[in-house]
């Protein structure tokens, strides 16, 4: 912080202009440390206009999901990490700041809860009328645990389910020759064009926005835009039929022209969705309305507009059947759509399975989820020689050497630039290690932050997702995340947060989520090895405690202690 500048000033140079916050680049500190530099300016990047949906609103992604509960809030952050010492913790309630306490200088700096209601009062309705007296924000799920690194923050997850999809079904991880259908184009669904073409395939993605289409294109996740529905079908099926990679994205209303497809009897060899249905009032538009009719009608009458979102999500949702019965490869990409089509009166919405059970739980088994890291220098050789790191760290995992020679090449920065891949137990402490090392060495010029996405294999309880279908019945058992957030915090994470809802909705999930700061010095390399440790092995033994023998494998493997065996009759 500039000593001529005081906080109140540099809060309003940073944030007072919503539309034009830009997180600080560069190796001068702007607060009293890293630790807390590390944080400011990844809140501030989550409401980057690069990355953020509707910054204005503070709204990052996920339909409603927010950096902070409003304007003042975000100021009042923004002047505590300022001036937040090194053996100090603020304490954020959803997205406004209620306290400072001192901690000591191994404790996580800040410590997030989000949208956390009492079970019995855990609806949207109730989320709503405590939102709209200002008490509360819904926090999705790196949005308010400003992590959020733009569409890239789920584009390998997504292709690893793409790649697995693949495996499973036709044997081979290419999907060169093959083609998909799938829907939204937003902060989450934006990632799925470019994994499917990083996967071979040809894409067709419906989006009722115009905008969001725009952005993709100028991102280059998206190759081709169309409003005509025949003329995305030609290119895609030109495209499959000369086995290249294609995503087109088409201007129109999932729940009008997925059903259309399937009436024409168009076949795709795999078939998803990602809009935002887990919010139906904000993240899903209504047939018959554009999104500036949805707009109105969702500030002039919710009821209303909800009525409409559900019907046409059941409309979607039978489409979706539809594939079911052609013998098309569906699956749920885990935003609710299902149990907003079963609200709606969808009584089979639940025939086909959500993609963790269907695809990823093996991974989560062994502790592989996402990791990812952004560059507090904002200089883009500073990924590059990550890049360069990690290939050379890793030669024996094929997907992850793929993934980090194409992203390079393929995958846009939104803001500071920032890089994702999926590693597991014992890569993540490796790699974290070897970060470090390069923000010591200075060949890396300022220190980066490393994180995640709450869709991890140890931290959320979410029956309709990550832990849908656990064959131990433990679906909604919710102590995981919450016992992750607390080893995390032990271990020594420089931010660490509680969520409620994300990605699924209100009701229907807890999540956690940590952040820690390599600045290359001999403390945090202690503390990025405990937590890049105890973090993914939470996911290890939380599978091994439900009976799933890669985990009990994996556990064994790494020496992780079990204090109770799980019965022999529930291993796999």
């Amino acid at each position: 912080m500039s000593a001529t500048r005081s906080v109140e000033e540099t809060a309003e140079a940073f944030c007072g202009d919503l539309s034009s916050i830009r997180a600080p680049r560069g190796t001068e500190l702007n607060a009293r440390s890293w630790s807390t530099e590390a944080p400011l300016r990844m809140l501030l990047n989550n409401l980057d206009a690069e990355v953020a949906e509707r910054p204005e609103e503070l709204v990052v992604y996920g339909g409603s999901g927010k950096a902070a509960r409003s304007p003042e809030a975000l100021k009042a952050i923004v002047r505590s990490l300022l001036t937040l010492a090194d053996d100090e913790t603020l304490l954020v309630q959803s997205g406004k700041p209620v306290g400072v306490f001192r901690t000591h200088s191994s404790a996580p700096r800040v410590l997030i809860a989000n949208s956390l209601l009492v079970p019995r009062w855990a609806t949207w309705d109730e989320f709503r009328r405590l939102e709209a007296l200002g008490l509360t924000m819904f926090g999705q799920m790196t949005a308010g645990s400003w992590i959020y690194i733009g569409s890239q923050g789920i584009l390998q997850g997504t292709y690893q389910t793409f790649v697995a999809a693949a495996e499973k079904h036709f044997g081979s991880p290419d999907l060169s020759g093959r083609t998909i259908l799938t829907a939204g184009l937003g902060g989450m669904g934006g990632a799925q064009p470019l994994a499917a073409t990083f996967a071979g395939a040809a894409i067709l993605c419906v989006e009722v926005d115009p905008e969001r289409i725009r952005r993709r294109l100028e991102t280059r996740y998206l190759d081709e835009s169309t409003e005509s529905l025949d003329d995305a079908l030609a290119q895609v099926r030109a495209a499959a039929g000369e086995g290249r990679a294609l995503s087109v994205g088409l201007l129109g209303n999932a729940a009008e022209v997925v059903p259309e497809l399937a009436r024409r009897g168009e076949r795709f060899d795999l078939v998803t969705d990602q809009t935002a249905a887990h919010d139906p009032l904000n993240g899903y538009v209504p047939t018959g309305l554009s999104v500036e009719e949805a707009a109105a009608l969702r500030s002039g009458d919710a009821d209303e507009y909800l009525r409409r979102a559900r019907e046409s999500i059941a409309r979607h949702v039978e489409g979706l059947l539809e594939y079911v019965r052609s013998g098309s490869y569906v699956f749920d990409y885990g935003n609710n759509l299902r149990g907003e089509a079963l609200e709606a009166g969808v009584e089979d919405a639940f025939t086909y399975p959500g993609f963790v059970p269907a695809y990823i739980r093996p991974l989560f088994c062994r502790g592989v989820g996402p990791f990812r890291w952004a560059a507090l220098s904002g200089d883009p050789a500073d990924i590059s020689v990550i890049d360069r790191t990690l290939l050379a760290l890793f030669p024996d995992d094929p997907a992850l050497q793929r993934w980090l020679t194409l992203a390079p090449e393929r995958v846009a920065y939104q803001g500071l630039p920032a890089r994702i891949c999926w590693l597991g137990y014992g890569a993540r402490a490796r790699a974290g290690l070897a970060i470090n090392e390069l923000v010591r060495s200075g060949e890396v010029k300022a220190p980066v932050v490393i994180g995640r996405d709450h869709l991890d294999s140890g931290s959320v309880a979410s029956p309709y997702r990550e832990t849908e279908a656990m064959q131990d019945g433990s679906d909604a058992i919710a102590d995981w995340p919450i016992l992750n957030a607390l080893l995390n915090v032990a271990a020594g994470a420089t931010w660490v947060s509680v969520h409620h809802g994300g990605g699924v909705g209100i009701g229907n999930s807890i999540h956690a989520g940590m952040v820690v700061v390599a600045d290359g010095s001999p403390e945090m390399a202690e503390r990025l090895e405990r937590v890049l440790t105890t973090d993914p092995g939470t996911g290890v033994l939380r599978h091994a405690d439900a009976g799933y023998g890669e985990a009990l494998t994996a556990a064994a493997e790494h020496g992780l202690e079990l204090p109770m065996q799980p019965p022999s009759s529930s291993r796999s």
